[in-house]
């Protein structure tokens, strides 16, 4: 039996939202916790990277002509560029480094800031732009895969 198809836009959310508990989990955890912080960033940033590729990848440019807002899309993915430059500064540190904790924080503050607007800016108009959102879910699911099945 095949899974309901997701929506391009509800996997995005959900991806957002298994990002935010994540961030969440690590603020929560204690300054002994060095192995669980670990852990958990390096989920995070896994997470984030495969994200910001499907949305790069497969998402961007499908709505960038119909949503016609050049300017939105182009500031997305500056905001990608500033994350992955944290996230590569994150996974060659370790917990117990100096500013570790601080580069999460700061990654969180960021990704909550570019959450902020693909909900309420972007994923608004892309619903305007009357994309088929069930077929592009299905693209980006498949191009998901094939980058979890790549890192593995």
């Amino acid at each position: 039996m095949k899974a309901q198809s997701k929506d391009a836009i509800a996997m995005l959310t959900a991806d957002h939202e298994k990002v935010t508990a994540l961030f969440e989990q690590f603020e929560a955890l204690s300054d002994r916790s060095t192995a669980s912080k670990k852990k958990i960033a390096d989920q995070i940033c896994s997470e984030l990277e495969i994200h910001a590729e499907v949305e790069e990848q497969v998402f961007y440019p499908a709505v960038r002509g119909p949503v016609k807002d050049g300017d939105l899309m182009d500031e997305a993915l500056v905001e990608h560029a500033s994350a992955k430059e944290l996230i590569a500064q994150l996974m060659e540190m370790d917990p117990g480094d100096d500013l570790y904790d601080a580069k999460v924080k700061v990654l969180s503050e960021q990704i909550k800031h570019h959450v902020g607007e693909e909900e309420g800016e972007m994923f608004p108009k892309v619903r305007k732009a009357k994309v088929d959102l069930v077929a592009l879910g299905e693209e980006m699911q498949a191009f998901k895969t094939r980058l979890v099945t790549a890192s593995s």
